[in-house]
């Protein structure tokens, strides 16, 4: 934790506009201690606590968002899923449950069956997937256009 720490610290600084020797003043006010490499993790903590009480606020960090999946009919998937996640008609919405519904009901059809969805390239499987969905979309009344 501590790198993360560090760089937390170092994001902060940067937001407050801190040069490094303001940095460096600050540290040793509040800790003692001028190199953030020689503090243990509850010093590092005092450093971002006090540049918190300075005005730094953390965003939490960038959120990796997931590419459109390369496939027409892969993405044509998780459209008719999402149709089914606005219908209430499933129980776990999202990619996670996509990928169990994939798991469950092919296990025994297919040879191997993919941990993602976004990874099969063979077009009868992904095909395949295409007609339950759409077979489920039918059950639940959801109008296909």
């Amino acid at each position: 934790m501590t790198a993360a720490l560090i760089r937390t610290i170092h994001v902060g600084c940067r937001q407050l506009g801190l040069d490094e020797d303001t940095r460096r003043e600050l540290q040793l006010r509040v800790v003692g201690k001028a190199s953030l490499s020689d503090m243990t993790a509850a010093e590092q903590q005092k450093v971002l606590d006090a540049l918190k009480a300075e005005g730094f606020k953390p965003t939490g960090g960038a959120k990796a968002k997931r590419p459109a999946a390369a496939r027409g009919d892969v993405r044509f998937c998780h459209v008719l899923w999402r149709l089914l996640s606005e219908a209430g008609a499933l129980q776990k919405p999202g990619r996670a449950g996509l990928n169990a519904f994939l798991r469950s009901q092919f296990e025994g059809k297919w040879k191997s069956v993919p941990i993602d969805i976004d990874a099969m390239r063979d077009h009868d499987q992904i095909n395949d997937v295409v007609q339950a969905l759409k077979a489920m979309c039918r059950r639940a009344g959801v109008a296909l256009k």
